[in-house]
């Protein structure tokens, strides 16, 4: 006997066992037929008295790997999901879920609805709502601190995080984990199991056990206030990890269903949230990024076996990390032996450090070694796949490293770039391959960071560049698409902000206010505290640079340069525009304040009392300004490759969206009228809003709904 309950869902008798099919591919996503499915299966089951237990299980890769988050925007349809978890918990005969693949947020939260949970071997489940700005909202954060305790249940659902079925099996969120045949698929072999393990329930006299019955063990307030207090820094500006700490305290302190109506209560605080939205528009965004508009999906990629990397600096030692991280053979290149060495040192610091935060084995700090080959001879990776060169930033340099990478390497490999700014057309003019060029701009520390602004030439090849789009993800990177300027998208729009951050304190804000601001609004730090970490003398290089080039701005503000001179490099002289006693902890200078009141006066500027307000408002809105003439240009193909960009290179608030996320949510018109409030101030140089802004912000549209 086969009931079909739905497209989704079906239900069919295996003696005794009453066998509930969910197959919604790709990933049997909770959608609204997979809900009305699964109810009218525990309903049939119930109903027929041949039935004495039931399992449920996923057909594909996976068992359910959450809700449909489509769903979110066009509203859920009934039957919610609650409901049916509360009909599977109460039915008066057993039911077990049978878990491969994952079970995520809502699926989870039906495998906890279940009265018995087994899984294979490489299973992984987790409640990950927090990374959309949510929370679990169908008795995930009641049903598993029963299970597992509060201090588990905080980190598992604070955290978000996926754990390994021998893990779950320790905390007792899973009841057994079953071996399966290497042969045939993994469901079949897991159905086989699974009816098993429901006949001997009934065997044994074993009934249901609902996990609502459950007395969690005592955790007293103090238990919770700590872990708020934990998290406090790190998670500063979310909502959704302090209403987890909210929901999973319920549990602790009302009986079952008042603990699920405070859990509805928070959930729905946070769907309406602007912090959720902005966390859903990332997670969407993050997945959109990769598919390059007017890029065909068919696009063939360059085999990509081997690799080498120009440099063996703090940037070129972290690119060549990301390689060997993902088991791609990768040769180091140095022009001398002591530079090499050194480089090769920091690396192995850089694993040895991760291996002692219990982040990776000592045997995997030997295996990622070995896959990096140091070598002083341009001839030694003539067969690479990809060279990415990181050298100094300088455009003479780089010219001259591919002019030998073009006389070097085989035909076929890729050449890429990692410069920050500089044109990499003009890098690609010394070559006879221009279409094999590429930018490459890996952030700081190129190890951990996790964007990569990969740049098109006007040359560069489609397969190119679907193979350096692919070869992102492969490093472990989000890589976003970008034209060719000056900056590219996010150093372009940083020098907006950088440019309005001297001028702001050359006018009588401080550089510790300024940081401030930025720092509450939701930045990691402050401009300035930013620029003393990177080293003053960096910026100073790039300023040099660009005055070289004729790229002359038409007011010059002089007073980092000047700080600079000094010699006052920033943390790593232990002074900058800061100084730095222990340092790392920023102390504003009597002597730089000194020198910033000499430059303003010297400039004839007036210093004056300004306030949080327009600090916020000069430092962002012409970064939303710039942000408008990359989309007119087609540097950046959709606002979401910016945002993308700001929220993953640069440190912008994951819970307000990125830039042009944000600045739909604060109006375009309203950073409109602040570009005439400033031009009335300072004159139209600096303050004329982009063609587009204007358009948009006159239409009443934003850059999301043009």
């Amino acid at each position: 006997m086969t009931a079909t309950l739905s497209d989704t869902v079906s239900f069919t008798k295996q003696g005794a066992i009453g066998l509930i099919k969910i197959n919604n591919p790709p990933v049997n996503a909770l959608g609204q037929s997979v809900r009305a499915g699964l109810k009218a299966a525990v309903e049939l089951g119930l109903a027929d008295d041949s039935v004495k237990a039931m399992v449920l299980i996923c057909e594909g890769r996976t068992f359910i790997a959450g809700a449909d988050i489509k769903e979110f925007a066009k509203g859920m349809g009934e039957p919610g999901l609650v409901p049916v978890i509360s009909n599977m918990e109460t039915a008066s005969k057993p039911i077990v879920a049978a878990i491969h693949g994952t079970a995520l947020g809502g699926g989870l939260e039906v495998a906890l609805g279940c009265h018995y949970r087994i899984a294979v071997p490489t299973a992984r489940i987790g409640l990950p709502e927090v990374h959309l700005g949510l929370l679990p909202g169908a008795g995930g954060t009641q049903r598993l601190p029963r299970l597992v305790g509060a201090q588990a249940a905080l980190d598992l659902i604070v955290k978000g995080n996926h754990i390994a079925a021998k893990d779950a099996l320790k905390l007792g969120i899973i009841d057994a984990i079953v071996d399966v045949s290497i042969d045939g698929s993994v469901e079949s072999d897991l159905e086989t199991a699974a009816i098993a393990y429901a006949e001997k329930l009934l065997a044994d006299g074993t009934g249901p056990r609902a996990i609502r019955d459950i007395t969690p063990e005592a955790a007293g307030p103090e238990v919770f206030d700590n872990y708020e207090q934990s998290i406090a820094r790190k998670q500063r500006g979310f909502l959704a990890p302090f209403h987890i700490i909210k929901s999973i305290r319920a549990a602790f302190e009302l009986p079952f269903d008042e603990g699920m109506a405070r859990e509805s209560e928070l959930f729905m605080e946070l769907m309406t949230s602007s912090e959720s939205a902005a966390q859903r528009h990332i997670f969407f965004a993050e997945r959109e990024v990769a598919k390059v508009p007017g890029l065909a999906k068919d696009t063939p990629k360059r085999d990509i076996k081997t690799a080498a990397v120009i440099g063996a600096g703090t940037m070129g030692g972290g690119i060549a990390m990301n390689f060997a991280n993902a088991g791609i053979p990768v040769k180091l290149l140095e022009m001398k032996q002591e530079y090499l060495d050194k480089g090769i040192a920091l690396i192995r610091s850089n694993y040895e450090n991760t291996a002692r935060k219990g982040r990776i084995s000592l045997d995997a700090v030997e295996q990622r070694m070995a896959l990096i080959e140091p070598t002083i001879s341009y001839a030694d990776i003539a067969d690479v796949d990809i060279v990415i060169e990181a050298v100094f930033e300088n455009m003479d340099v780089k010219k001259d490293v591919f002019k030998t990478l073009d006389a070097t390497c085989k035909q076929g490999a890729i050449l890429a770039t990692n410069t920050s700014t500089l044109d990499v057309d003009e890098i690609a003019s010394v070559t006879q391959r221009p279409q094999d060029v590429i930018g490459m701009h890996f952030f700081s520390p190129a190890n951990v960071m996790r964007l990569l602004e990969n740049v098109r030439g006007e040359h560069t090849a489609d397969d190119v560049i679907a193979t350096v789009m692919s070869l992102s993800r492969r490093i472990g990177k989000i890589g976003a698409l970008v034209g060719v300027c000056d900056g590219f998208v996010g150093n372009r729009m940083l020098h907006q902000r950088t440019r309005e951050s001297a001028f702001l304190v050359e006018e009588g804000a401080t550089p510790e206010q300024i940081d401030k601001v930025l720092f509450d609004f939701g930045f990691p730090m402050g401009p300035f505290t930013m620029a003393d970490m990177a080293g003053l003398d960096v910026g100073y290089k790039v300023r040099e640079e660009r005055r070289k080039a004729g790229k002359v701005e038409k007011r010059d503000s002089v007073w980092i340069d000047k700080v600079v001179e000094l010699g006052r490099y920033g943390q790593k002289t232990h002074a900058g525009i800061y100084k730095y006693e222990d340092g790392r902890t920023p102390i504003p200078d009597p002597e730089i304040a000194a020198l910033i009141a000499q430059c303003a006066q010297h400039a004839g500027i007036e210093q004056r009392k300004i306030s949080d307000q327009e600090i916020l408002e000069r430092c962002l809105y012409p970064m939303i300004n710039e942000g408008a003439k990359i989309l007119e240009e087609g540097i950046a193909a959709r606002p979401l490759d910016i945002d993308i960009i700001w929220i993953n290179g640069y440190g912008f608030p994951g819970y307000k969206g990125g830039p042009m996320f944000w600045a739909d949510q604060i109006g375009l018109k309203t950073i409109c009228d602040a570009y005439k409030k400033y031009a009335d101030q300072f004159g139209e140089h600096y303050w004329t809003p982009s063609p587009l802004l204007e358009k948009l912000a006159k239409e009443g549209k934003g850059f999301y709904s043009r």
